[in-house]
């Protein structure tokens, strides 16, 4: 785990918050992306509230956030899959255990709009996880927190998608929940801190949830999809990069010599893509449907979606004649085409390439023996990270039986009461009062016994409302 750090040391928040940030903008020069933009505040709210218009995401029309004409999914194709996912939510447990592969298939289609911010929560495990941790967060929220954090998260917190309408406004309501959720996470996990790259995740996160539900998205990420990345030393996104150079080897080995002849080191270009998760490169509708296929098959479409870009950027030679120095490549990925990021290209791109989590967990062992032997143990000591909701899932059961059957009366472990008591009365009737088993003294042995059995079902109805309260919890849907 990463130690504490104090006030001007190489670990420190201002200078790990500098080294990251120097990566960043060397991919976001001014006018290259609008999102770093430090005087955006002031262009934005030139024009009066009355003037905005917002696209179908919340981005101001204008802005080079908004997108163009996009390819709409017919509004009965929408309906019909908005209830297909109802019916997975509310039977999350049971979909999760046998129809996995039918979840993902829907993911890759698209979350609908109107229930994604609820199925990231329940692929994610988050909904689980706050179940588990209920009013931890508000008494997170309560604290003070660390200044040393508290000063470099509020410089951030104006740089986060200025041109959306949720943080258009400097101290309004989006940044105001941004900065309670990224300091809550340096008092939940204070050996971490603060690292910039969490500020455009947890506020695509509360741009599709609550202030609490983003936060304990942000902790799954962090902990379970993308474990050490945001550490002090950044070695978890270090030995991803030398991953991902080495499957472009087997994807687009035109592309992997290009890069090996310029000298550029992976973490010049895919830091921000991985860190991120793309949230900062892509164009918005693409964002979500990576987003949407994440959450649920884990860091494998981040490395899929890299390693498209790469391909399709320098895999042919006619792509590297413009590309002939180190500083043209850069360049080149600094400002990718349109057409490769296009949202159906895109995810039909990365569904069809062939890298699956058995091939970046060898590549992981291979790349960890190469830094052990360069640079020693890893001073970061993350879990080992888990590859999408079935993984998480397996990890983190849920904490009650929701896949068994509620029986309408639950009992007591034990022989069930009633019956019993029936069979004896009736045997009493059958061999009559002559019977020397059924005289006064047995019968009066026998009566406190029964009097204990026939009151346990009495006990009964409380398990069962808990039980059917607990099932029909998921039931409520977050609109």
């Amino acid at each position: 785990m990463a130690k504490s750090r104090g006030g001007g040391g190489p670990g420190s928040p201002g200078s790990r918050h500098q080294g990251l940030a120097g990566t960043r903008e060397s991919l976001a020069e001014p006018g290259g992306d609008e999102l770093s933009s430090l005087g955006s505040d002031s262009e934005v709210n030139g024009g009066g509230p009355e003037e905005r218009r917002v696209d179908k995401f919340g981005f101001i029309v204008g802005s080079r956030s908004a997108e163009g004409p996009l390819e709409e999914v017919p509004l009965e194709v929408l309906r019909q899959r908005e209830s297909k996912w109802l019916d997975m939510l509310n039977n999350w447990d049971k979909w999760m255990a046998k129809k996995h592969k039918k979840i993902r298939l829907r993911c890759q289609k698209g979350i609908p709009p109107s229930l994604r911010g609820r199925a990231w929560q329940y692929l994610s495990g988050s909904k689980v996880k706050l179940e588990q941790n209920i009013g931890k967060f508000d008494e997170l929220d309560l604290l003070t927190g660390d200044p040393k954090w508290l000063d470099v998260i509020e410089r951030d917190l104006h740089r986060q998608f200025p041109f959306h309408e949720m943080f258009v406004s400097r101290g309004g309501h989006g940044q105001q929940d941004l900065f309670r959720v990224l300091k809550a996470y340096t008092l939940y996990r204070p050996e971490e801190g603060y690292c910039q790259a969490q500020a455009p995740i947890a506020a695509v996160l509360l741009m599709h949830m609550p202030a609490e539900q983003a936060f304990w998205c942000l902790v799954q990420i962090c902990e379970k999809y993308l474990p050490g990345y945001y550490s002090e030393k950044l070695e978890a996104i270090q030995l991803d990069g030398q991953i991902l150079f080495s499957l472009l080897h087997k994807v687009s080995p035109v592309a992997y010599k290009h890069l090996s002849k310029q000298k550029i080191d992976p973490i010049l270009y895919m830091t921000e893509w991985f860190m991120c998760a793309f949230s900062r490169t892509l164009p918005w509708s693409s964002v979500l449907r990576v987003w949407d296929m994440f959450f649920c098959e884990g860091v494998k479409i981040i490395f899929r979606v890299g390693l498209v870009l790469l391909k399709h950027t320098l895999g042919s030679s006619d792509k590297l004649k413009s590309c002939q120095g180190q500083y043209e490549t850069m360049e080149r990925l600094r400002a990718l085409s349109p057409k490769i990021m296009q949202e159906t290209f895109l995810v039909q791109e990365v569904i069809e390439l062939p890298v699956t989590e058995r091939q970046i967990e060898r590549e992981h062992l291979i790349q960890l023996k190469k830094w052990r032997e360069t640079h020693g143990e890893l001073q970061c000591k993350s879990p080992p990270r888990l590859h999408g909701a079935k993984a998480i899932s397996e990890a983190e059961p849920p904490t009650r039986k929701a896949l068994e059957p509620v029986p309408s009366i639950v009992v007591s472990p034990g022989p069930a009461p009633v019956p019993k008591a029936r069979k004896s009365k009736e045997k009493s009737r059958e061999k009559g009062p002559a019977s020397p088993a059924n005289g006064p003294g047995a019968e009066g042995n026998g009566a406190p016994g029964s009097a204990r059995e026939l009151l346990q079902p009495q006990v009964s109805p409380h398990h069962q409302s808990k039980e059917s309260l607990s099932s029909r919890e998921s039931e409520d849907t977050y609109l």
